[in-house]
């Protein structure tokens, strides 16, 4: 088993890179690699609560990951099981920690239990996408000055290039 650890730093506060991560119409917005679009989240934020969020690949194919809730510490940390849904034999753990460093923040995910190196390196690719997405997502919506809807979300971030 492998451990992977990604980190990144985001102009916003822990509060609401914390909302961000559990609230599902916000995951549906910024989550996913590169080339992969969330189509739904659900999230029962409670310890031993369930989430699940759908990523839609380039070919139309639809992965959902799941996982429980394990610990729940708002707006520091979250711990939780990562699972490809049709995978029911193996249990990857998740810990999302969210450190504030004056106006910005440190997000630090550590995924642990991961099979294999080949794995570890294609989840370090998904949550560097994660992360960037996040980011991109929070800085629009620090520009707007308003909630982001997918469509306002989508110029803001489009906008950039």
């Amino acid at each position: 088993m492998v451990t992977l650890v990604v980190r990144k730093t985001i102009r916003a506060s822990a509060e609401r890179l914390f909302t961000a991560w559990t609230d599902p119409a916000q995951l549906e917005l910024w989550w996913g690699p590169r080339g992969v679009q969330c189509t739904g989240a659900e999230v029962d934020l409670r310890i031993g609560g369930s989430y699940r969020i759908a990523n839609q690949f380039p070919d139309g194919k639809i992965l959902w990951i799941t996982g429980e809730f394990e610990m729940i510490e708002p707006p520091r940390k979250l711990v939780y099981t990562w699972r490809i849904e049709t995978e029911k034999n193996t249990s990857e753990r998740v810990t999302v920690q969210f450190e504030p460093r004056g106006d910005v923040t440190e997000v630090i995910v550590t995924h642990e239990r991961i099979p294999n190196e080949a794995l570890r390196d294609r989840h370090q690719q998904g949550w560097i996408g994660c992360l960037e997405g996040l980011a991109k997502y929070l800085e629009a919506r620090l520009r707007q000055g308003t909630p982001l809807t997918p469509a306002t979300f989508l110029v803001a971030a489009c906008s950039w290039v």
